[in-house]
């Protein structure tokens, strides 16, 4: 098969993925070079796996040398799709390159979440929305596991607090997905008593966006995570090895404390996975596994239900 023959069925594979909502610049940008590796190596026909695995693991100045699972990842989709019209088109199968560890997380108990919010609010200025609205992002973070960036991104539309149920109307996300994001009643008297701090101040006047900034725009991204590394290192909550803590801790600490939840509450917790995964915005339930890093909490409340389990004979 000629480069421009492939780089065709490229096109076509990239077309279907785009219209299931995939962003795919990087994705595109890798499997353009995969074929250029390809016609290094004389267009071989029909494409074998073992190619595919050599491509992933190699490095050139466009494609570092790290990243080699995600690399194989993204060319096994591409080849799986080849086999449908090509049969003899090889698929790698999974596990041939072993894809680097993610970090543990540092994990925050709710008494650290509490001193977090109290000490943005007395920090001040008084008579500014800012700690009002910083305050009010850590809350909303920690009652709903929003990406940082979904939170940020709210508008005063998206804020449903006289809804039944209230909630937030998340939009156009990650995977260029929308979804509805219920939210407990005390959630939404903290956001309510937020607006009304907002309206006071007359920032409605100024912007649109919800958690609006001094200057009436979005909350910068960077700058957040800039300021809550500050505070969390003035609390004294930064080990001295290990992970530091961060704003996308927080939403493994929601996925925690709502797995916790129901194991207190005695519900089936393997079938609630996927409504979590659902509500945390994940694609596939396996995608939310990396948040449920397991705890001494968490595992003495998953051995107490096998133990229940295990004595009752399966009847739990």
């Amino acid at each position: 098969m000629t480069t421009a023959e492939l780089n065709a069925r490229l096109d076509a594979y990239l077309a279907i993925r785009q219209a299931l909502g995939f962003r795919l610049q990087a994705e595109g940008q890798l499997l353009r070079n995969f074929i250029l590796f390809l016609e290094s190596k004389g267009n071989p026909h029909p494409i074998r796996a073992y190619v595919a695995v050599e491509w992933a693991c190699s490095s050139c100045a466009s494609r570092g040398s790290k990243g080699q699972a995600a690399r194989l990842s993204i060319v096994r989709k591409f080849l799986a799709h080849l086999r449908a019209t090509i049969p003899e088109t090889e698929v790698p199968d999974h596990g041939l390159v072993s894809s680097a560890r993610r970090p543990k997380p540092y994990l925050f108990s709710p008494e650290q979440i509490d001193r977090i919010i109290a000490a943005v609010r007395a920090k001040g200025p008084d008579g500014s929305l800012r700690p009002h609205t910083l305050s009010a992002v850590i809350s909303v973070l920690a009652a709903t596991g929003l990406r940082v960036g979904e939170a940020i991104r709210l508008l005063i539309d998206d804020v449903k607090l006289d809804a039944l149920p209230p909630h937030l109307i998340i939009r156009e996300t990650k995977f260029c997905k929308s979804r509805i994001v219920p939210i407990h009643p005390t959630t939404a008297d903290m956001l309510r008593k937020y607006s009304e701090q907002r309206k006071r101040l007359q920032y409605d006047a100024l912007s649109d966006v919800f958690f609006v900034s001094e200057r009436g725009s979005h909350l910068s991204y960077h700058s957040l995570w800039r300021w809550f590394a500050r505070i969390t290192r003035k609390l004294g909550m930064w080990p001295t090895s290990g992970r530091h803590p961060s704003l996308h801790c927080i939403r493994h600490y929601f996925a925690i404390r709502r797995i916790l939840l129901w194991y207190q509450e005695g519900a089936d917790v393997q079938a609630l996975l996927p409504t979590l995964s659902v509500y945390l915005g994940h694609v596939r339930p396996q995608d939310s596994y990396w948040y449920l890093t397991a705890t001494p909490e968490l595992l003495g409340s998953a051995a107490e239900r096998f133990r229940l389990y295990a004595t009752s004979g399966g009847a739990q």
